[in-house]
């Protein structure tokens, strides 16, 4: 059986590789895969909780399904967000796009 502190530690490098996707990338797409990964590694957090302390109750898994439908939907607000400013800006770099600046 694998050990809690693996999964702890395999969820707390996938979220600071996300972390690092959102904060140094310049692309809107990039970003956003940066925050799907961040998901991710919350999703791994809470299975191996789930499993480890108390694997009869189904309430870790539930939370799961639940983050997996945030991150559905914010990928579908998130996509749209940026299809819209590129047919706006004709770009999708975080730094060029000012629309709500004036």
């Amino acid at each position: 059986m694998i050990p809690l502190s693996w999964y702890l530690i395999f969820a707390a490098a996938l979220f600071s590789i996300g972390l690092f996707g959102v904060l140094a990338r310049k692309n809107a797409i990039a970003i956003l895969m940066g925050i799907e990964l961040m998901l991710n590694s919350v999703n791994i957090n809470l299975v191996a909780f789930w499993r480890y302390l108390s694997p009869e109750m189904i309430t870790g898994q539930v939370f799961a399904i639940i983050v997996f439908a945030v991150a559905a939907a914010e990928v579908a607000v998130g996509l749209a967000l940026i299809i819209s400013v590129y047919r706006r800006k004709s770009t999708i770099v975080a730094e060029d796009i000012d629309m709500l600046k004036f």
